[in-house]
């Protein structure tokens, strides 16, 4: 699996990056990286299609795991797909912006 630190996923953002929020809906909607999308955990192996796979795809949970064994299932797939060390309570913590609200979905 390719993990990138929040360091990194910090640059990677600034240039608009895909990003994939395998969370549920509640969680997300409570708080999640700006541009983000939800696609939860369970309905990402057939969700697949609306990704691009010309960039790479940072996927983000709250802490690291569930992130980790989606971008590895990305991976597999032939994505470029990194986790995000620490997720959205890294990225929180280090003071980042938070979108509350809106579900947006691929």
């Amino acid at each position: 699996m390719s993990e990138v630190s929040l360091d990194q996923f910090i640059a990677a953002h600034s240039t608009g990056v895909n990003v994939i929020d395998v969370r549920e809906p509640a969680k997300y909607v409570g708080g999640h990286v700006p541009g983000a999308v939800s696609i939860p955990m369970g309905r990402l192996p057939s969700r697949t299609s609306e990704l691009d796979r010309s960039r790479p795809v940072y996927v983000i949970c709250a802490s690291g795991g569930r992130s980790g064994a989606m971008a590895d299932y990305l991976a597999r797939a032939g994505f470029d797909a990194r986790s995000v060390v620490g997720g959205t309570t890294a990225w929180i913590a280090a003071g980042r912006p938070v979108v509350t609200g809106a579900l947006a979905t691929a």
